[in-house]
This record gives structure tokens, sequence and C-alpha cells, in this order.
């Protein structure tokens, strides 16, 4: 299955100043983080953005807020994202049917929700070097088990150019400088 951009919805889980700290490697899953909603903005994909209670775990933190602070945030004590009934209702008011999946934790949230979304009839395409855990088994089995319940992995350096389809695509140059 191809993933074309006008399919595409990019839901960001739980990137959190309390928690991110903890992440395995979250200096580099920051970094990747970056470089792919900077290029699913350019693809004009639309976000939404998770936050887990917020009160304890804070806010997105500051160089994804930067990023993402003019798109939907919905504030959420499940674990899914699909718990939360506004923000199940944005992705699907989107009428796209394949959801952009990446954020925090592998294990917990970011599978819950991808789980949730392939009952709901939606096409997870979960970003595997976008998404951790605190212990790397974790993220491990998580993806494992993603792979096997249907979700589509994927790395942010392919899905990206996967949207962007050509070298003659308007932009093209702009994702090529990004992943570098």
């Amino acid at each position: 299955m191809r993933i074309n951009a006008k399919d595409c919805v990019f839901v960001q889980v739980d990137v959190q100043e309390r928690l991110f700290p903890h992440i395995a490697d979250n200096e580099e899953l920051e970094k990747n983080l970056l470089i792919l909603v900077k290029g699913l903005k350019l693809h004009e994909i639309p976000i939404i953005v998770n936050e887990q209670y917020k009160k304890g775990i804070g806010e997105t933190i500051p160089s994804l807020k930067e990023l993402t602070d003019d798109y939907p945030h919905f504030e959420k004590t499940t674990f899914s994202c699909c718990g939360n009934n506004d923000s199940l209702a944005a992705i699907k008011a989107t009428g796209k049917n394949i959801v952009i999946l990446a954020g925090i934790e592998t294990h917990v949230c970011v599978l819950q929700t991808a789980l949730d979304l392939l009952s709901e009839g939606l096409q997870p395409v979960l970003v595997t070097d976008c998404v951790n855990s605190r212990k790397a088994k974790d993220k491990d089995i998580a993806i494992q088990r993603l792979i096997q319940a249907g979700v589509i992995p994927t790395t942010y350096e392919s899905l990206l150019f996967e949207l962007t389809e050509n070298a003659k695509h308007p932009v093209f140059k702009e994702i090529s400088k990004l992943v570098k």
C-alpha cells in the first residue's frame, strides 16, 4: 500500500516535558520528530497533538510545541488518543484514512492508540524512529505487536520521500535538506 499525502493525518502522542527526559535516546528522538513534523508541514498534512494529563506530565516539549502550536491539541487521561472523544472526532473529521503516528511511549499510549485506530477502520502508520519508551525492550515488543496487528512500519525519511513521490515535487528540495 502506497502512503499518499492526500490520505494522511498526523497524530502526535504525548511528547511532553516531564516524561521526555526519561525516554531512551531522547535527543535522537527529538531530532527525528522535528524533521518529521517539518516535513509533514511541507506536505500540508493535518496535525493533531495529544497530551496526557498535562497537570502531571506537562506541556509538549518546547521545540515541538513551537512547530505545532497552531494545530488542534487534546488533553487526555486515557492512554489511547481515541479514548478522548474530541481527539477521535478530530481525526475522523479530517476525512483521512491513514493516520501517521509518532510519540511516546511506544508500548503504552502509541500502542493503544494504534490498536484503537485499527478498530475504527483507519490505517495507522508507525514512524518507528519517531517513537520510543523508557526501555528499549518495551519499544521493540510494542513495534512487533503492532506490525502483527496490521500497523504499517516506516521511518521518517522513508515516509517523507514516499509522500514526496517525485524529484520534481514542489517540496522535494526542502525535504532533501531536512533529511541530510
